[in-house]
């Protein structure tokens, strides 16, 4: 199911929630993950139909450490417009390419 923020970071700002209870995307099934993908997809398209929005930010936190507060799965849709006060959450600094590649080295080893 999909609706609006009660506390909206931006107009049309919209909450997209499964029915069936996973607290995060470590626990949430492959297949509902897929549907709430699926919903985000639509809620996005018609936030940019209805209030043509420039972008839009596609946000989940997974744990107290990525700012998760609320433990029922779920991806905010954030409609954006050019020179609104939002703020990114992560750093724009690139990472240097030995970091990058000993990750990736470590996630493809995890398979």
């Amino acid at each position: 199911m999909a609706f609006l923020d009660i506390a909206p970071a931006s107009r049309g700002h919209t909450l997209v929630v499964p029915r069936e209870h996973a607290p995060d995307v470590w626990a949430i099934s492959e297949a509902t993950h897929a549907h709430v993908a699926g919903m985000v997809h639509r809620v996005s398209a018609l936030v940019k139909a209805a209030l043509a929005p420039d972008g839009v930010n596609i946000v989940h936190s997974t744990g107290e450490a990525a700012w998760q507060e609320v433990f029922h799965f779920h991806t905010h849709v954030v409609p954006r417009w050019h020179g609104d006060d939002l703020r990114l959450m992560w750093s724009s600094q690139p990472a240097p390419d030995q970091e990058l590649e000993q990750t990736l080295e470590l996630v493809a080893a995890a398979k």
